[in-house]
């Protein structure tokens, strides 16, 4: 992304674009969460997709 955010969630669908149902986002400072009901985030912002993966542990 073009912060150092990370945000964990499922992916519900995608095209050109990403569907993220996200559950909290983690920061260079150390973890917040946040709950989020859904975004939509473009894909230009996306460095990485992990099938299967896990995210942190709360």
């Amino acid at each position: 992304m073009k912060t150092d955010k990370e945000i964990v969630g499922t992916l519900l669908g995608f095209d050109d674009f990403v569907s993220i149902l996200s559950s909290f986002e983690i920061t260079p400072e150390g973890r917040r969460i946040t709950k989020l009901d859904q975004i939509l985030l473009n894909g230009n912002n996306i460095t990485m997709l992990i099938p299967g993966g896990e995210g942190p542990e709360v």
